[in-house]
């Protein structure tokens, strides 16, 4: 990472770097708020359940960075992380996360995370964190050219157009209103959504605004970073399923292993830009990959996520 701090000079965020004008994310008071049990042993406890009844996988990336980062010294900072999701996590108790030390060095420093429920682990992530080290070498890509988020529909607003269309087929009616009972801790603003004959002719690629609910401040980067592993898990692999939503329903889905490296400084509380796209989909599995852009034009972050996807039987024409 390039400095200790997240900047804070997003334009169209101003509402973020007044606490008195917004309330304190809960992604940081709650979600990611871990109690030390032991020396690098800690619990967390759960906030948002998805509809599966499993435990959102976000969240227990941003858990198991949050328990990594605490091991590790003020003058180093994630660079990237690997997860695999071994159990499904069980809503109902809390988990468990241990630390190990696996190595300290002069500039990398390599921590192993353990989620454990029932004493079984359901998750395994490393994390390497970097002392600042500039270079000459530097490039990215080119961010994509697409409207600020202050002239798209926020989430909800853009759900409730869909369900007041009468032409809307029940099966995304269903799903429309099971999305828009779920209280989740972030904001999302859809870039280009697609119109309704749209939605049987998708791509596997979308883009979405994106930031967390209520205030988290300039503060540390490392817990920006634990901000950003829980939104970067939110619809992320079913940009795989954008093609075949309008034949198949999904039996089952779910995250296998989720990676991202860390790039530049950001602030979680402030709009990026998540730009997703699966190049790959077959054997009952697919693989997305996703950038979060700083609405300045900085690539942040770079995620990638494999899945097992598995389909109901093909909706007949007729019922389309």
């Amino acid at each position: 990472m390039s400095t200790p701090e997240a900047p804070g000079d997003a334009e169209g965020d101003a509402d973020r770097d007044d606490l008195s004008g917004d309330l304190r994310s809960v992604l940081v008071t709650s979600v990611l708020n871990l109690e030390p049990l032991d020396e690098d042993l800690f619990r967390g406890r759960h906030y948002w359940v998805p509809t599966s009844q499993r435990l959102f996988g976000g969240q227990i990336v941003g858990q198991a960075l949050v328990a990594a980062a605490k091991s590790v010294s003020e003058d180093v900072h994630v660079h990237s992380l690997h997860c695999y999701f071994v159990r499904a996590g069980d809503p109902k108790v809390p988990v468990l996360y241990h630390v190990e030390r696996t190595r300290t060095g002069a500039s990398f420093s390599v921590r192993s995370v353990k989620a454990v429920q029932h004493g079984k682990a359901i998750f395994i992530c490393q994390a390497s964190f970097q002392k600042l080290q500039p270079s000459p070498m530097q490039h990215q890509f080119s961010m994509p050219t697409v409207p600020p988020p202050e002239e798209l529909l926020d989430h909800e607003a853009l759900i409730d157009q869909y369900l007041r269309d009468p032409n809307l087929h029940e099966k995304y009616r269903v799903g429309l209103n099971r999305i828009a009972a779920q209280e989740v801790p972030i904001e999302i603003k859809l870039v280009n959504p697609p119109t309704l004959s749209q939605l049987q002719t998708l791509e596997p690629k979308q883009m979405f605004w994106v930031r967390a609910r209520g205030y988290i401040g300039e503060g540390d980067i490392k817990m920006h970073c634990c901000v950003a592993a829980y939104i970067s898990d939110y619809a992320f692999l079913g940009t795989a399923l954008l093609p075949h939503q309008s034949k198949y329903k999904v039996k089952f889905m779910v995250s296998l292993d989720h990676s991202m490296w860390f790039h530049a400084p950001f602030r979680a509380d402030h709009w990026m830009l998540y730009e997703c796209e699966s190049p790959w989909a077959g054997g009952s599995r697919g693989l997305v990959c996703g950038r979060l852009w700083r609405r300045d034009g900085v690539l942040a972050v770079t995620c990638a996520q494999e899945g097992v996807i598995r389909l109901k039987p093909p909706v007949s024409a007729s019922k389309l």
